[in-house]
């Protein structure tokens, strides 16, 4: 046995950002908990969740209702990727969050603008939760062995996600940072140029968009 993954999960009655330490969860939601007014008003129950439901914040929320629909009874079934984004923060503080990365029934990749701050707003991307047989998603562990030009797609399509949904500049460094360390940008280019080529140009893009939104009027 030699998974440090194991060992490192946190202690707590619900999902949490650093769950996802070892990598992106992919979760099939079993029933849905919809309280308004209370400070936690919907619990994600899902298979496998060993009573620590996913209690997604208001952006998540606002994500699933632009692409699912405000009605929560027709969740159950139906899947989404979670995934850790250490640039979220809390009271000044980068802490991470979970977001969303891919949901099952969606058709094509879906933007959806969110609020970043109270005088800003930004673009977060959602890309479509590929189904492997009716009624089964593909998740890290079940899925099967995919062709190396699927998988370098479906890696650059995360990365371009995450990429969007940076929500000041030090998030863009931050992200390119830990992806060079990582030498994602190294092996695309190695085999795939042209999408390495699509991540460094959402990088330089993204950080352009976020400069000039930060100028004055």
């Amino acid at each position: 046995m030699s998974d440090m993954s194991q060992t490192i999960i946190p202690k707590s009655d619900q999902l949490n950002s650093d769950d996802l330490l070892a990598g992106p969860r992919t979760i099939t939601i079993r029933e849905m908990n919809v309280d308004p007014g209370t400070e936690q008003p919907v619990k994600v129950f899902f298979q496998g969740d060993n009573g620590k439901p996913y209690l997604p914040c208001k952006s998540m929320r606002r994500v699933m209702v632009a692409i699912w629909g405000p009605d929560a009874s027709i969740y159950t079934g139906r899947a989404m990727t979670l995934f850790r984004d250490p640039s979220v923060t809390w009271g000044g503080m980068e802490v991470g969050g979970i977001r969303i990365s891919h949901m099952s029934h969606l058709e094509a990749k879906t933007v959806v603008v969110l609020t970043a701050t109270k005088k800003a707003r930004k673009p977060f991307t959602v890309l479509p939760l590929v189904a492997v047989s009716p009624g089964v998603t593909a998740s890290p562990s079940d899925a099967p062995k995919e062709a190396p030009e699927v998988a370098a797609r479906r890696l650059t399509d995360e990365l371009l996600a995450k990429i969007a949904g940076c929500a000041d500049e030090n998030a863009v460094h931050d992200l390119r940072a830990a992806i060079r360390t990582q030498a994602v940008i190294d092996r695309l280019t190695a085999k795939f140029p042209g999408l390495a080529t699509e991540v460094t140009t959402a990088f330089t893009t993204r950080f352009n968009d976020l400069a000039l939104e930060g100028m004055p009027a």
